[in-house]
């Protein structure tokens, strides 16, 4: 529907969002060598090896024995730095890049890791408890980034995002119009595909941002103090009731 291209909120305690780097490297090399570095043959059972499948982590199926490379569990993890397509990568490591180095402000480096692979097993749990007997891998780090989104969401809102409506359009929005409606596009797919829509994990987005948004719901204090923002914060709701 939109992609993100700039926001307007600064960085206030740490200097550059290496963890965010870090993890968008990670998927770019992941995405480069599981579709450019391996024979052609062998592309397609990556997903089956290492995305998390729900009927296998829920034991109602089993894995090939040539497809199982790791254990089960691990792909709760490992699904995150997959992508199907240049599409599905740059999409999602643009909303990573966009919104992700001001939540990373916010937790820090260590806890901002410790946040994003929260939201990426919360994504994937919502997803399973879904669709437990699902025999289709789940990959893409959608669901962690939605998480960022959730926190972003809380501590950003009044932030300005530029965005590609409809990937032509130039627009420039509050960040809390900008993600309420992404949340609502979510809701409205789920509600007229019934979860999935073009084999998108849509529980999984929704999953991911309730994480976020909680777990930032429950810390938005202490981390509103880290940003130096609690007095701003406080002396903006002053001005609200005084009008």
């Amino acid at each position: 529907m939109f992609l993100p291209l700039h926001d307007s909120a600064p960085l206030r305690v740490i200097r550059f969002q290496f963890v965010t780097g870090v993890i968008i490297a990670l998927n770019v090399a992941v995405f480069l060598i599981s579709h450019y570095a391996i024979p052609p043959a062998e592309v397609n059972r990556i997903p089956l090896s290492f995305g998390a499948i729900p009927a296998v982590i829920t034991d109602r199926a089993e894995l090939a024995a040539a497809l199982h490379v790791i254990p089960e569990k691990a792909t709760l993890f490992t699904y995150m730095f997959l992508h199907g397509g240049w599409m599905h990568l740059t999409g999602n490591m643009l909303f990573m890049w966009v919104f992700a180095d001001n939540v990373e402000d916010g937790f820090g480096h260590l806890g901002f890791i410790v946040f994003y692979f929260v939201c990426g097993l919360a994504a994937v749990a919502a997803h399973i408890a879904l669709s437990p007997g699902s025999q289709a891998p789940i990959i893409g780090a959608s669901g962690a980034v939605a998480g960022v989104l959730g926190a972003y969401i809380l501590l950003f809102p009044r932030s300005r995002v530029l965005f590609l409506l409809f990937m032509r359009i130039p627009l420039r929005l509050a960040a809390v119009w900008v993600l309420a409606a992404w949340l609502g596009f979510q809701l409205f797919m789920i509600y007229s595909g019934g979860g999935t829509a073009g084999h998108v994990a849509l529980w999984a987005h929704v999953g991911g941002f309730a994480a976020g948004f909680l777990i930032t719901l429950i810390l938005r204090g202490r981390i509103l103090r880290r940003l130096g923002m609690a007095r701003i914060v406080s002396l903006e709701a002053g001005k609200d009731q005084e009008a």
